[in-house]
């Protein structure tokens, strides 16, 4: 990367800026203990392996689905399209979490499918309509600008009060002063509501992307639908209501308050503020785990009977639901509310990796927590980690001090690199770089392969991106889906492939190319900051 791609300040600006984010550590101190690690029981194995992660459903809830309900999507332009038609085929609900809704004609364009569904709604009902419209996005980026996100929405809000409800999450740890001196865009640094979940009837689409143009156009992600899944839409949808309770409500005059009785997220007690969306998020989680058990023991789910009798065998009664082959396991991670649950699977399922076993993790900002480094490179499996190249990178090209966000990234995948080579594991860990010209990378996730398997049987995807944010300051959701249909595996197979036949092996050379230098004072500030982007 060279200096002329950015605009940089002033070096005493940088020294000035430098104090006051390392300033930041000491006003936002971790909440909570360094989480232990689950144990993972023995267990029946069948062919592909999947019932030993089994275990995850002691911790969170488990949907177990057909395959036949998954479907795989590859691009941006097909979660656009995807997310329109399902908006206008919604008739009972329409739940959509996010970081921030665009400004955008295409963003409009979903606003005009609602509007438009919403009016169908109350046509074909009278004056009145059950169907509803949640959605939450994050405060801070949502209120940026003059023409944002509370903005678009205010005239659904308007037009529909009685069926449309946005919710805007504050982060409890940007209050007082902090809040006052921290300027706008820097001040979601500090905490956010990152998940991102699409809802519509029974139909869930999870991704890590936006509803922001770039993502519906040229911003790679990944997506995947599960189509006809009440259970799972249910749990999204009391999640993000959950939340959406203790964040400020946008109303229609463009003012926000607080539900009536619900302590505010900055100007109330922080204590009581994080014990109080602790027990609502808690509620959803465990309500759901004790509702799905129940179904598990109703239809012989969870017995200990042999797992590897096929299908038929155990199911040939006609009105049995035919056993699942793929189980849904939602994690969510919400450490200034003491919620860890994704953090200590991820941890877990790293751990528990098996030599032999191959791991290909993807991150669009390239910035794993030490706990997380730890493992890949003290653990026994494969690695094939793809990150985004600097010309990518979201933030490549963007003036000031956010132009250099782009180096910051190669200095600490260069310090990573250097780490495996000095451990001598350059063939078991490797790292790639995706490139494609005119686009940026976002996708993040995780696919596992068994050792001796050429297929995956679990993917992580969500909104999380392993760093040190995503485990410690932000809202992130994300699933983990075991499988044990060849199918479904083969849909992952072809995902994991189309993103990583885009990039290039990381090498020595790598860094010693004009695009990957690494200014002085940017390494120097890097450890200062790494842990608020």
């Amino acid at each position: 990367m060279t200096s002329g791609s950015f605009t940089f300040p002033s070096p005493l600006a940088f020294s000035t800026l430098t104090l006051f984010l390392s300033s930041w550590l000491l006003l936002a101190p971790l909440l909570t203990p360094a989480v232990p690690l689950l144990t993972s029981p023995p267990c029946c194995l069948c062919p592909e392996g999947a019932h030993r992660f089994q275990w995850i459903r002691n911790v969170v809830p488990e949907f177990g689905i057909s395959s036949s309900h998954v479907k795989v999507l590859s691009s941006p332009t097909e979660f656009y399209e995807l997310l329109k038609a399902q908006i206008k085929a919604a008739k009972q609900r329409v739940v959509m979490a996010s970081l921030y809704l665009g400004t955008g004609f295409l963003e409009q364009e979903l606003v005009d499918c609602l509007e438009e569904m919403l009016d169908g709604s109350l046509q074909a009902s009278g004056s009145s309509s059950d169907l509803r419209v949640s959605i939450l996005l994050d405060f801070t980026r949502g209120s940026r600008g003059r023409k944002n996100s509370r903005t678009m929405l205010l005239p659904l809000l308007r037009r529909f009060p009685e069926q449309v409800r946005v919710s805007l999450f504050h982060t409890p740890n940007l209050r007082g002063l902090l809040r006052l001196l921290i300027p706008e865009r820097f001040n979601e640094t500090i905490g956010l509501q990152h998940i991102k979940v699409y809802l519509f009837d029974d139909n869930v689409i999870l991704s890590g992307a936006n509803l922001s143009d770039s993502y519906f156009t040229n911003r790679q992600d990944r997506y995947i639908l599960l189509r006809d899944s009440p259970e799972i839409a249910d749990f999204f949808t009391e999640l993000v209501n959950a939340i959406g309770d203790v964040s400020l409500q946008l109303q229609e005059d463009d003012t926000v308050q607080m539900i009536e009785g619900m302590v505010h997220p900055y100007q109330g007690d922080k204590i009581t503020y994080c014990e109080m969306a602790n027990k609502r998020v808690m509620e959803v989680i465990n309500s759901a785990r004790t509702r799905q058990e129940f179904l598990h023991a109703e239809t012989f789910h969870s017995s200990q009977g042999d797992h590897c009798f096929s299908q038929q065998d155990l199911y040939a009664s006609g009105d049995v639901k035919p056993k699942p082959d793929t189980w849904v396991y939602p994690l969510i991670q919400m450490k200034p509310f003491g919620i860890q649950i994704d953090e200590m699977v991820t941890e877990t399922l790293l751990t528990e990796a098996e030599r032999g076993a191959r791991v290909y993790l993807t991150t669009g900002y390239f910035n794993l927590t030490q706990a997380y480094m730890d493992l890949i490179l003290g653990t026994r499996a494969e690695y094939q980690i793809l990150l985004a190249s600097p010309e990518v990178n979201g933030f490549f090209g963007a003036k000031g001090v956010a132009g250099a966000i782009p180096a910051a990234y190669v200095y600490i995948e260069h310090q990573f690199y250097n780490e495996v080579c000095c451990l001598g594991q350059q063939e078991r860990v490797r790292l790639q770089e995706y490139f494609r010209n005119g686009w940026t990378f976002h996708a993040k996730g995780l696919w596992l392969y068994l050792a001796g398997s050429t297929l995956p049987c679990l993917t992580l995807i969500g909104s999380p991106n392993f760093g040190y944010r995503s485990v410690h300051r932000d809202l992130e959701a994300q699933v983990a889906i075991v499988t044990e249909n060849r199918d479904l595996q083969h849909q992952l197979h072809q995902e994991q492939e189309q993103l990583y036949l885009r990039s290039g092996m990381v090498s020595p050379s790598t860094f010693e190319q004009p695009s990957r230098y690494v200014k002085l004072w940017v390494k120097l500030v890097t450890p200062l900051i790494k842990n608020f982007f």
